[in-house]
């Protein structure tokens, strides 16, 4: 695959320019567990089944719609993935991230990637969401490992600005307008993202462990993401949706349809605050 992964990202998109016949895509937004409902916020849109792209995997995860959205939102033309691919699924992280690459190529410049993480820091709480200021890649793995492709980037990209700190601005300045608009507040915090491989979740020693190494929330994907982003040139806002509490000390059992449910009453503020920095987001 390796050979080939550039040819076969340009004829994923190319396959995709051909079935939208459309000006360049601005924004690429990646919707996470539970948070796939903004999709149906796109206007004029035109989905299309992650299974008929060419080259393209398949999402296996419940929540996860496994279709791309492409359509106007807020003014702004998105291409939205209602459903990611990760590590866990048994794909290589060339593939997991085959998809930023694919949405580099179509025009993006901009990328909005989210997910549900479980919240290491004892001052958040499920319902919060997290801007990622910085993220622990703690799944062993890199996606740019491997044959250099100059065409999709450097041989060594930097990080330091991975998650572009404009756009958490911007984020943040709209998240303290909803909370005076609805009279309480929106609450959002700011911090670092631990990835994880998944499928199980952590034991309470391993997260006290990346707890006590800086991490926030925690979670089984972005990371990887995030770094293939970082080396296609796009900026990023990375934003988490604390769904459980993840305290080693303090651990409860924890299911996915938990995750899920808490992630589903979170949603109208996920939306509107993603809708708002869309909109007013320049590209």
């Amino acid at each position: 695959m390796e050979l080939n992964y550039v040819q076969h990202i340009q004829e994923a998109a190319q396959w995709i320019s051909d079935q939208i016949g459309r000006r360049p895509l601005q924004i690429g937004l990646v919707l996470g567990s539970g948070l796939g409902d903004l999709a149906h916020q796109v206007e004029n849109p035109i989905t299309i089944p992650y299974d008929r792209v060419p080259h393209f995997p398949v999402s296996t995860v419940e929540g996860h719609a496994g279709q791309f959205v492409i359509g106007e939102l807020e003014g702004k033309s998105v291409i939205v993935m209602q459903g990611r691919f990760h590590y866990y699924e048994g794909y290589s992280m060339k593939k997991v991230v085959f998809p930023i690459y694919v949405m580099k190529q179509l025009g993006v410049q901009a990328l909005v990637i989210t997910n549900a993480a479980g919240g290491m820091n004892r001052s958040f709480a499920a319902g919060d969401l997290m801007l990622i200021e910085d993220h622990l890649n703690m799944t062993g793995d890199n996606p740019l490992i491997g044959l250099h492709h100059p065409e999709l980037g450097v041989r060594f990209p930097d990080m330091s600005q991975a998650y572009t700190r404009s756009y958490r601005e911007l984020a943040k300045s709209i998240a303290d307008q909803m909370s005076a608009e609805r009279g309480e507040s929106v609450r959002v915090q700011s911090g670092v993202y631990a990835g994880i491989t998944g499928p199980n979740y952590l034991p309470p020693a391993e997260l006290t462990m990346l707890a006590k190494l800086g991490g926030d929330a925690i979670g089984m994907s972005t990371v990887g993401e995030v770094v293939a982003a970082s080396h296609a040139g796009l900026k990023v806002l990375g934003m988490s949706c604390i769904t459980d509490m993840a305290i080693g000390e303090e651990l409860e059992p924890l299911t996915h349809e938990q995750v899920v449910a808490v992630a589903n009453r979170t949603k109208p503020v996920f939306i509107e605050l993603v809708k708002r920095f869309v909109g007013q987001v320049e590209v």
